[in-house]
């Protein structure tokens, strides 16, 4: 049975150039997790992690997460909880957390405030791949690697690619699809 990819966005709303969003169209078999947005309940870590389950549980079969962002640290609080089987996951540009984020992001204190903080560092119960960017502005490199090792990660080196979303020039992202199927296998 192929596998049912669910698509877990990070800290923004819905964006119809966003690579996720674009991906969303081009599966057979795929859900999305609603976006929560940046504030307000969106910044409720425990609503977060409770709409993965619901989605995750709503899908029978096989299933591939596909994370970006805010969406990467929601996954790892949420595997930590969860009995839903996974074959994989792809976990793209996670952000540091724990260090003030640029104007536009919710403050330190919020992240802290709404659960988000700390982030689970504990081997993940299914296989995953970190796709990191070396200018990424949310996140410095060597931290990525550090998240990857420790959710027991495959490390995908993307080079200089941003954020990973249209303001660093991606729409389309040809490369989920590889991980994907990697995952899926």
């Amino acid at each position: 049975m192929q596998a049912t990819v669910l698509i877990v966005p990070g800290l923004r709303d819905h964006v119809e150039t966003h690579w996720q969003t674009l991906l969303a169209a081009q599966l057979p078999r795929v859900h999305t997790v609603p976006p929560m947005g940046r504030s307000g309940a969106g910044l409720d870590r425990a609503a977060r992690v409770q709409a993965i389950e619901q989605a995750a549980r709503a899908i029978s079969g096989p299933l591939v997460i596909v994370a970006h962002s805010g969406g990467c640290p929601m996954v790892a609080h949420w595997a930590a909880q969860t009995s839903r089987p996974v074959k994989g996951a792809l976990l793209a540009t996670p952000p540091e957390l724990d260090r003030p984020m640029p104007e536009g992001y919710p403050p330190l204190q919020a992240l802290k405030d709404g659960g988000w903080l700390p982030v689970p560092l504990q081997a993940l119960p299914f296989p995953s791949i970190v796709a990191a960017s070396r200018n990424d502005p949310l996140a410095r490199f060597a931290q990525v690697e550090q998240m990857a090792s420790a959710w027991g990660s495959r490390l995908v080196d993307l080079g200089e690619v941003g954020h990973l979303n249209p303001a660093s020039g991606y729409g389309e992202w040809p490369r989920a699809h590889e991980f994907i199927a990697e995952l899926s296998a």
